[in-house]
């Protein structure tokens, strides 16, 4: 990465300069941190590093310490230039046609790999709902978000499993079950209906979702007797349907799972009960009015928590400890979860109860997601009061996956969404997600003119194609990185946008920041589109056109491998 390269070559400049007793009182030993950025002005270079700081140790003005480390630097495919205390680099051609012949080589692996020796094996759990009905547009974000961060930690070079925990141990599955009983009465024609006392209300699931589901039930079983049957067999029923129905949207949304993990299951393997007598046994728990206390306040949560009720059933916090615990037991480096921002509070608990079991807490991260609001051309809507637009499902027909997902991914999870319904579905450079995508079908359709032949409507002559597959196909596979020096003046902008896909990819997915490669797909498409409007990439000059067919083929690859990670289809046409 050119930014790496630059510092590396600064850091090198000040050892040398240190050993040469040019760099006043600064000594070897002096800690010190330094940033490569562009140039407000790119008249100045194109990246610029700031050594203004090293003046508290070295005791001299920075324009000296710029021009003594400056002296010592190897000046190799770069110019270098001094203003205060920066120093400006301007890099050369041979440089910008190594980027292009570096990701023409390397295809879908540009990019790839940049964990090395800190590569870990990550459990990333997101969503993870209720099977008590379908997803909201919240766990819309939650899908999108966690399967564009796998992408991208796999990118990177980590090992990543994806998993959903499913929440069916809760009371809240006899209440689906209870809920169930009612639509399959109501199907029968009899006069049954939710309470409308608001209390008793909260003890069902009154959504339409679940008649489909009824009539589902009537049908496979129209022997059964509702009022007589077990009401855990409408449970089961009801569960395994809402299930079913989740994962066929997240297979369609293109989020896939590689493990769904029941709560239910995990207290019938007496994992939660050994959790709990293990923090027993370690003097981690006491009894106060009748309950069981945890002491996470002795690993900095601001009060204990209860772990078990006085009616002997656990908390939720019992099972996420056991399950937390089971994480790392199964040879995990490093956890990360995806919570709403509702669950800021319980942090603290899950990291103490960790830190008491003997594991290093520091290894969960818990990211926190905020909440989406659904706009129509800039102005809000309440969810539900539109076409009942109030789930996922609702939404992905409405725009489209692409989208839905694109749009859900390109602000930060620990910011409020405001997704645009109507902009979402435009193809217009207003939407982000046509934006980018548009750019990527301009590149496939000037590679596919480059090889076709063109027919003249007046005349019916046809004109034969400036290159044929067969010679297009060996100038991408086999570049000579010295044609970009025919174009290499007009494409510098793009070149350095194209280079800068590696830096992003690195400090997206150590800041586990999704929204950057959005914002970075979009620059990309603008550069482009900016070239494009400006330069033929097709003419007569053969060596000019092969340049740029190569510049061209370059996108195509940046491009398609950023929008593989967000999830978002790369279209060869629209």
């Amino acid at each position: 990465m050119l930014k790496d390269f630059f510092l590396k070559e600064v850091e090198n400049g000040i050892n040398e300069a240190i050993k040469a007793g040019t760099l006043g009182q600064m000594g070897i030993n002096d800690e010190y941190s330094l940033a490569v950025e562009k140039p407000k002005n790119p008249d100045f270079g194109d990246f610029a590093v700031n050594v203004s700081s090293l003046a508290r140790m070295a005791r001299i003005a920075p324009p000296m310490i710029a021009q003594a480390i400056v002296e010592k630097l190897s000046k190799e495919s770069y110019t270098v230039s001094v203003a205060g205390g920066f120093i400006n680099f301007k890099i050369s051609n041979t440089m910008l046609s190594n980027t292009i012949e570096e990701i023409l080589n390397k295809k879908e692996n540009y990019g790839r790999g940049g964990a090395g020796k800190d590569k870990e094996k990550i459990l990333l759990e997101y969503v993870s709902a209720n099977p008590t009905g379908p997803f909201h547009i919240g766990h819309g974000r939650w899908a999108a978000m966690g399967s564009a961060l796998a992408n991208l930690l796999k990118f990177y070079g980590h090992e990543v499993y994806q998993e959903f925990y499913i929440n069916d141990a809760g009371s809240q599955i006899q209440k689906l079950g209870n809920s169930l009983k009612i639509r399959i009465q109501q199907e029968l024609g009899e006069k049954v209906d939710f309470p409308t006392d608001e209390v008793e209300r909260k003890n069902f699931y009154p959504g339409d979702y679940l008649v489909p589901v009824a009539k589902k039930f009537l049908q496979e079983h129209p022997e059964v007797d509702v009022h007589t049957c077990d009401i855990q067999i409408l449970c089961d029923y009801a569960k395994a349907e809402m299930e079913a129905c989740q994962r066929k949207l997240l297979e369609g949304f293109r989020v896939h799972f590689d493990k769904f993990y029941s709560e239910l299951d995990l207290h019938k393997s007496g994992k939660v009960e050994a959790r709990y007598k293990e923090l027993m046994d370690k003097g981690y728990l006491y009894e106060q009015d009748g309950a069981m206390w945890f002491k996470s306040t002795q690993y900095g949560d601001d009060q204990d928590r209860v772990i078990k009720k006085a009616d002997g059933s656990n908390t939720y916090l019992t099972a996420d400890i056991a399950y937390h615990a089971d994480k790392f037991d199964r040879g995990f480096d490093r956890l990360i979860d995806i919570w709403g921002a509702d669950h800021h509070g319980y942090i603290p608990r899950v990291k103490a109860s960790l830190q008491a079991l003997g594991y290093n807490p520091d290894k969960l991260e818990v990211l926190l997601g905020q909440l989406v609001n659904l706009l129509v051309d800039g102005n809000e809507v309440r969810m539900g009061k539109r076409k009942n637009m109030v789930t996922l499902d609702d939404l992905i027909e409405e725009v489209g996956v692409d989208a839905t997902r694109y749009w859900m991914e390109m602000r930060n999870i620990d910011m409020t969404l405001d997704f645009d319904i109507e902009l979402a579905k435009r193809s217009t450079d207003e939407n982000p997600v046509f934006y980018v995508q548009y750019a990527y079908a301009r590149v496939c359709s000037i590679l596919r003119n480059a090889v076709s032949e063109k027919l003249n409507p007046e005349t019916g002559e046809k004109t034969p194609a400036p290159i044929t597959q067969a010679e297009l196909d060996n100038l991408l596979n086999n570049f000579d990185k010295n044609l970009i020096l025919k174009t290499a003046d007009t494409a510098k902008p793009l070149i350095l946008k194209l280079e800068e896909f590696k830096s992003v990819i690195t400090s997206s997915a150590q800041n586990r920041t999704v929204y950057t490669i959005c914002r970075y797909v979009q620059e990309l498409a603008q550069e482009f589109h900016s070239f494009y409007n400006s330069n033929r990439v097709i003419s007569d000059d053969k060596e000019l056109m092969n340049a740029r067919l190569g510049l061209v083929g370059a996108i195509k690859i940046t491009l398609k491998n950023a929008l593989d990670i967000l999830g978002v289809s790369a279209p060869e046409r629209m």
